[in-house]
């Protein structure tokens, strides 16, 4: 088939869970296909970046709107109603640009990512896949419970917009794809049972245990600008690190990840250490005995997660992350949703270490057994292949349905 691959991020450098999960869908999908791609970008991507695409695609096409069109959009957005991120990402150039781009490939079927394109492509009468990734409206709702002032009442508004946007979601696509259960079930849909859950993999070649000495007892992994692992990072070491040091006052944490906003640079101390970019991420968990993500927010699967097990790493999380994960707390992975037990978690791997080679057995058995790129990518391309055999949906661009 002729599968045109349509994204709001190019899907290089690997430093954001949307890119990894389309760059790795790209390359699975790319053995039974060809592979058009068409992305949008809001940054310059490099010569570098699109070589490491173009051994999975026939072509790529990448638009670069003017950053000034994506903010005049979500002005506009917000008085017309309808998602702010979604008017940040679309813009003139971008439609322009896969309408020609669709018309040149004469794709077999679409796959695209994210609410976020569905303005480029809601008229396109090819059949057409979407990938919800997660469930964004509840990711936002979680952002709005913990936020105050304007920003809450920003973020009240996106939700509504958001929830609207993911049910006529269902009016659009010939088939819709999200990454785990409880993502699915978040979507406020009679149909949203029909949704194919199409999880995460890991890279087991890439992330695989590595004797090495531990120079932190506790590590965190991921990208830094990104509100979630914002406020994990602020909780552990505010709220969870504390009651540890009680007791281990010389126990060391480490926070890897591209782009730290102030907020985590101040968090620097004698016992922690904040990296920024690391070229490669590996080094942060081999060196360090413990991986904690007690996420408060967010939504969706966490690849830190997967890869911290798959190298062997004893995890500690909170149910936020564990759901749609679907480890057995005590036995593939420790789970807390308070401080305390959370420290205790912590204490009790650090001063057994017996019982943390154990679990990290069992993490490793876990992620192995569940979590291979190779048969979801066999999934998915069912997916699109079974879309191709039905008519298409008639496409027109919805309006919001006020009513929820």
């Amino acid at each position: 088939m002729k599968v045109l691959v349509v994204l709001p991020r190019f899907p290089y450098p690997l430093d954001k869970g949307d890119k990894l999960r389309a760059f790795n869908q790209i390359k699975a999908l790319s053995k039974y296909n060809d592979i058009y791609l068409f992305s949008v970008s809001h940054d310059k991507v490099s010569a570098e970046d699109i070589e490491h695409l173009q051994p999975y695609c026939k072509e790529i096409r990448i638009v670069r709107p003017p950053k000034l069109a994506g903010i005049i959009n979500v002005i506009r957005n917000y008085f017309t109603t309808k998602s702010l991120q979604i008017g940040y990402w679309d813009s003139k150039a971008a439609r322009k640009g896969y309408k020609s781009f669709e018309k040149m490939v004469q794709p077999d079927v679409l796959y695209s990512q994210m609410v976020r394109t569905m303005p480029w492509i809601s008229r396109s009468l090819v059949p057409k896949v979407m990938d919800f990734q997660d469930a964004l409206s509840m990711n936002v709702e979680r952002r709005m419970q913990a936020a105050t002032g304007l920003w809450h009442y920003i973020l009240h508004y996106e939700f509504k917009m958001l929830r609207s946007t993911e049910y006529n979601a269902f009016k659009i696509f010939d088939a819709l794809t999200i990454i785990s259960e409880p993502d699915s079930e978040a979507i406020p849909h009679r149909l949203n049972a029909d949704i194919h859950i199409v999880p995460n993999g890991v890279d087991f070649e890439k992330y695989k245990p590595v004797d090495c000495p531990k120079e932190y007892d506790v590590v965190f992994c991921g990208n830094m600008q990104y509100q979630p692992n914002i406020s994990a990072v602020c909780y552990l070491v505010e709220q969870v690190m504390p009651l540890v040091w009680k007791e281990m006052p010389k126990a060391k944490v480490l926070l890897a990840g591209a782009s730290p906003k102030k907020r985590v640079r101040g968090l620097a101390s004698d016992r922690v250490t904040v990296t920024g970019w690391v070229e490669d991420i590996r080094e942060c968990y081999t060196k360090s005995r413990i991986f904690a993500a007690p996420m408060q927010e967010g939504s969706g699967l966490q690849n830190k997660l997967l890869e911290a097990m798959s190298m062997k790493i004893p995890c500690v999380t909170t149910p936020i992350a564990n759901n749609p994960l679907g480890g057995t707390s005590g036995q593939d992975i420790l789970v807390g949703d308070d401080p305390q037990t959370l420290a205790n978690h912590i204490l009790s791997l650090l001063r057994d270490p017996e019982a943390a080679k154990i679990q990290a057995e069992k993490a490793y058995e876990y992620v192995h057994n569940h979590f291979s790129w190779e048969s979801y990518g066999n999934q998915l391309n069912q997916i699109l292949y079974d879309v191709t055999q039905k008519p298409s949906k008639v496409s027109l661009e919805p309006k919001l349905d006020k009513t929820l």
